[in-house]
């Protein structure tokens, strides 16, 4: 299975990161309150960043190294990826 490493911008300009094996879905989700308590009242507004990884574990690892980055080691990372499809 493969799974997905994200960032979220929401409403207020924060950035959410959080795994899915199904970003649609997990969009959705967040979009209609479904999600992370933190993405409830913030409203995302897009995908800033996407990796894949193979495994839970390996996505699990990567969250957390990101979550652990400042705001501008993020935007950092987001500038750096290039535009792909998962990008909207």
């Amino acid at each position: 299975m493969k799974w997905i490493v994200y960032i979220l911008e929401c409403s207020d300009k924060s950035l959410y990161t959080g795994i899915t094996t199904d970003l649609a879905r997990r969009l959705e989700e967040h979009r209609t309150g479904r999600g992370a308590k933190y993405t409830k009242y913030r409203n995302p507004l897009k995908v800033r960043y996407t990796e894949p990884r193979r495994t839970k574990g390996a996505a699990l690892t990567r969250e957390a190294a990101i979550k652990s980055l400042t705001r501008s080691g993020k935007l950092t990372l987001i500038a750096a990826q290039p535009t792909t499809p998962l990008h909207r």
